[in-house]
């Protein structure tokens, strides 16, 4: 193993773990998101706690985390292969943020990151999935995993190789959204416009 490749996966690790949505919601003095809403630090809750701008800046920079590291293994001339870990391993650094204690997001939009720089074949056949999926049903969450199920099934015929890391990517997603599977099985699962004032309120400090 190459000392360059690994260096740049704990990079990427790294980078992964800072957490855009916390980030952008104490800039913007908003309620931090993984203690409101969904509890979850990703562009779809800060949207609801701060509108369609705090959104646009938590997905940026959530897809900036994996883009950035690949690029420099792009100008370090890595192995596509390689390429491909290295978005994976921004991905998992959103997951499991060193710096948050390893509790963080989803993960859709690191992995929209990564197509950025992989392949703009995948990430617009991930976009069109994801798009159409999230007009018609108006979850995000079914959105993310049609559309990371898509990519794979897809990038094993027409663009093998980042198939593996694609696929690992795909079965985390589906681990990560267990709980929005089962929401969305009985029918209580929170749509993308859906917003109660609640979502907004600092809860109640507690004396430690």
């Amino acid at each position: 193993m190459e000392w360059d490749v690994v260096g740049l996966w704990i990079l990427a690790y790294l980078t992964g773990s800072i957490s855009s949505a916390v980030i952008v919601c104490r800039i913007m003095q908003l309620p931090d998101p993984r203690n409101f809403g969904s509890h979850n630090p990703g562009a779809t809750n800060v949207l609801r706690l701060g509108g369609k701008k705090a959104a646009l800046f938590t997905l940026l920079g959530d897809m900036l985390k994996a883009i950035i590291p690949i690029l420099i293994g792009y100008a370090l001339d890595l192995h596509n292969r390689n390429l491909g870990w290295v978005g994976f391993m921004a991905f998992i650094g959103h997951l499991y943020p060193l710096y948050f204690n390893f509790k963080g997001g989803k993960g859709m939009a690191t992995y929209f990151g990564a197509l950025v720089a992989l392949s703009p074949l995948l990430l617009a056949f991930c976009v069109i999935t994801w798009a159409v999926t999230a007009f018609f049903s108006r979850y995000s969450s079914l959105a993310s995993l049609l559309s990371s199920f898509a990519v794979a099934a897809f990038g094993f015929y027409m663009d093998h190789r980042y198939f593996f890391p694609l696929f690992a990517m795909f079965l985390i997603l589906t681990w990560r959204h267990r709980q929005n599977i089962k929401n969305l099985w009985h029918g209580t699962e929170r749509k993308i416009t859906d917003k109660k004032e609640s979502d907004r309120k600092e809860p109640p400090k507690v004396n430690e």
